[in-house]
C-alpha cells in the first residue's frame, strides 16, 4: 500500500472520530448530562468546534433548516467515506 494514501486514509478515519466526538459531546452538553461549565469539558468542546466548524459551516449553510435537527456531521461523514473510497480505487 502507498504510504501518503495511508496517511490520508488515516486522517479520514481520524477526522470522522473527531466529528462523532463533538456531536456526542453536543448531546451530552444538550441534555444536561456533563456540565459545560466544566473548564475540562468547556476546553474539549471549544477543541472539538473549532476543529468541526470550518468543515460543517457550509454545509449547513446549503442545507434547508430542519428545525433543530443537524445533519450535517453525517452529511460530512458521508463526503469523506466517498472521498476515502474513491482514492483507493483511484490508486489502489
Amino acid at each position: 500500500m502507498n504510504p501518503f494514501l495511508w496517511l490520508i486514509s488515516t486522517l479520514i478515519q481520524l477526522y470522522i472520530w473527531i466529528l462523532i466526538a463533538s456531536a456526542v459531546l453536543s448531546w451530552l452538553v444538550a441534555f444536561n448530562v456533563v456540565n459545560p461549565h466544566n473548564n475540562v469539558v468547556r476546553t474539549i468542546g471549544e477543541a472539538l468546534y473549532r476543529l468541526t466548524e470550518p468543515a460543517l459551516r457550509p454545509i449547513r449553510n446549503v442545507l434547508p433548516s430542519l428545525g433543530g435537527l443537524d445533519i450535517s456531521p453525517v452529511i460530512l461523514i458521508i463526503i469523506l467515506l466517498f472521498v476515502q473510497r474513491f482514492l483507493f480505487w483511484i490508486f489502489y
